[in-house]
């Protein structure tokens, strides 16, 4: 479900906040309908969950083991680039929160 640079940002969008299909597709520079594909799978994974607000869908990540997963897998993503080394701080600390895994 990673392996899509747009799942990732979507993913990692919905842990700052809870967000519907247009907003998600203009903080990740998709269309809506692109973004509303990837949700489908990410949901289908249990990795996102919805609320309905009207005629309004949000969408929401769905625990701290997901975001977990997606903190981890960028910050392998950064130490095989070469972005990161060692214990150095990692850019996506920066962008929102990260729970710790302790």
């Amino acid at each position: 479900m990673l392996s899509d640079p747009t799942r990732v940002k979507i993913l990692w969008a919905l842990f700052q906040a809870e967000s519907n299909v247009n907003t998600l597709a203009e903080n990740v520079g998709a269309t809506p309908a692109a973004v509303s594909q990837h949700l489908a799978k990410l949901r289908l994974a249990s990795l996102v969950r919805t609320r309905r607000d009207g005629t309004f869908v949000y969408y929401s990540a769905t625990d701290a083991h997901v975001h977990r997963l997606l903190a981890e897998s960028l910050s392998h993503a950064e130490h095989v680039t070469g972005v990161a080394a060692g214990t150095d701080a990692h850019s996506y600390r920066a962008a929102g929160r990260v729970a710790d895994s302790r």
